[in-house]
């Protein structure tokens, strides 16, 4: 079982003034896979205030995935790619790619996530957007394949390989 924080980036969600309903659907997601939901918090658009809070569930431990939400789009105060982008030690371009291609046979303002993946420590971190119609696409298009992901990261498999096509 993976340890799942979630991080809603968001001022009127932070201020009480708008409810969470990326951040809940992102709960009910990974848990319906699985996962376990070790901590959902909503902060405001700040990217100090985010790099911390990532950087030290990181460095600390506790979680294997971080799953965040909002922030991604082209207002001033959307900051979360760059926040991540700072603290991480390796991009992982193909999952953002995966999401924003599975995103644009749907809606052409796809292209304008500029959610970005990343590992820092033993961590996965993954920017959706901050819809929640986004949020449920986005995972729909990547959950599946997370589980070989998280495996060779937290050391919990070894091979790369499919097993399905070695022998076949």
């Amino acid at each position: 079982m993976y340890r799942v924080a979630v991080i809603t980036s968001s001022d009127k969600g932070a201020a009480g003034e708008r409810e969470d309903k990326s951040g809940g659907i992102i709960c009910d997601m990974v848990k319906q896979k699985g996962f376990q939901v070790v901590s959902t918090m909503i902060l405001p658009d700040e990217k100090e205030l985010l790099k911390q809070h990532m950087k030290l569930i990181c460095d600390q431990n506790q979680a294997d995935l971080i799953l965040t939400t909002g922030g991604t789009g082209f207002s001033p105060r959307d900051v979360m790619p760059e926040a991540t982008a700072e603290i991480a030690q390796k991009l992982v371009p193909g999952i953002s790619e995966a999401m924003r291609y599975g995103a644009m046979q749907i809606t052409k303002r796809a292209m304008l996530s500029r959610g970005i993946s990343a590992i820092r420590e033993a961590t996965l971190i993954i920017n959706l957007p901050g819809s929640p119609k986004a949020v449920r696409e986005s995972l729909e298009f990547i959950l599946d394949e997370l589980d070989h992901g998280l495996a060779i990261l937290t050391g919990k498999a070894t091979e790369c390989a499919r097993e399905d096509k070695i022998n076949g």
